[in-house]
């Protein structure tokens, strides 16, 4: 066991499996205490059981489903309270493949309360005590479809749209405040997430599946490098710096007095006469 010095807590949600059982993996092993939020109590005791006695962190479990709001609560509560959580990690998710007119509707609103509700509540909870202390980082895990809505379920989409928009926006508030916000954009990752969505794993192409391990380790580079938006699976960051720029210069346009030339009604009633 290597002795490394401590970082303060680190709080991440879905933290069970998959992809936020590696992140708690990296961050204990990068000097984090835990707090680990999951509706599977024995997953959660397995984990903890076993990087406590790796890396000697002290590594706290919480059985808790943040589509309850009482359970959603009791996870506020705690970011609001403990002035040594320093890293709250929003993993929890769930998505869908099905399209819009074979997806179960209220299957969609449970969807919106956890992958939009719990993580604005629970980021809302953390950011005025990371502000106050003037350090804090905000790791949210978006996906690829926040930028390719056709991909997958329309409403899975544009539940990760509001995860990416979301973190831009908290970016550009808190940057100067000494917080550190991040959103990760996986591809198609090989977790439970798939047979859970509609679409088993071993259907998808496995030239497009990155493990979690690869997917955790890339976003925590991402992180050390300080990145806003990290794409794992994209080879080359001067596409998305392309994007970023082209969205930010038309930015300025978006908004005026009149409308486009192009919507003149005149012009348009005589063209279509």
């Amino acid at each position: 066991m290597t002795t490394i010095q401590a970082k303060g807590t680190a709080l991440i949600t879905g933290a069970s499996t998959g992809i936020g059982a590696i992140y708690a993996d990296r961050l204990a092993k990068r000097g984090h205490d835990l707090i680990l939020v999951a509706r599977n109590k024995q997953r959660l005791t397995s984990l903890a059981r076993r990087l406590s006695n790796e890396t000697g962190r002290n590594v706290e479990t919480i059985e808790a489903d943040l589509t309850s709001p009482a359970d959603l609560q009791r996870i506020e509560n705690i970011l609001k309270s403990n002035a040594g959580i320093s890293v709250l990690v929003n993993n929890a998710g769930v998505g869908a493949s099905a399209p819009l007119l074979g997806a179960d509707v209220e299957k969609m609103e449970d969807m919106i309360r956890l992958n939009v509700t719990a993580l604005t509540r629970l980021t809302y909870a953390a950011v005025p005590g990371f502000v106050a202390r003037g350090d804090g980082t905000i790791i949210n895990i978006a996906s690829i479809v926040a930028i390719a809505p056709e991909v997958l379920n329309g409403v899975y989409g544009g539940s990760k749209a509001f995860v990416l928009a979301f973190s831009q926006s908290l970016h550009h508030e808190l940057a100067d405040k000494g917080i550190r916000v991040q959103a990760v954009l996986p591809g198609a990752t090989a977790t439970e997430f798939w047979d859970i969505a509609g679409t088993p794993l071993h259907q998808l192409p496995a030239q497009i599946v990155m493990s979690a391990d690869d997917l955790v380790d890339a976003a925590l580079v991402g992180l050390d490098l300080g990145e806003t938006v990290t794409i794992p699976s994209l080879p080359d960051e001067s596409e998305w710096d392309r994007h970023e720029a082209a969205r930010l210069a038309m930015a300025g346009k978006l908004s005026s007095a009149i409308p486009a030339s192009r919507y003149n009604l005149q012009k348009h009633q005589v063209s279509g006469a």
